[in-house]
């Protein structure tokens, strides 16, 4: 993969952001968050945050970040059909 080189304080702010998707995925399927929007909403907002963490975990200059949730938050997301 080719990426562009990032900065210390952009790969501290993208690993920040991937954070907010896995609060965000984990919180929507316990129904913490969204949970009076209707269920393709809440779908499509799972669905759109686990392709975000998909292309950013992809990525190939993370250093020492730990990707353990990151990648529970994208297995959760992926088995998550919202109703």
């Amino acid at each position: 993969m080719n990426d562009e080189a990032r900065t210390a304080e952009q790969l501290a702010k993208d690993y920040s952001a991937m954070g907010d998707s896995v609060d965000l995925i984990n919180a929507i399927i316990a129904g913490d968050s969204m949970a009076d929007d209707e269920a393709e909403d809440r779908q499509d907002c799972v669905d759109r945050n686990v392709a975000h963490l998909e292309i950013m975990v992809a990525k190939s200059d993370w250093g020492s970040e730990d990707m353990t949730d990151t990648n529970a938050a994208i297995t959760a997301g992926k088995g998550y059909k919202a109703s």
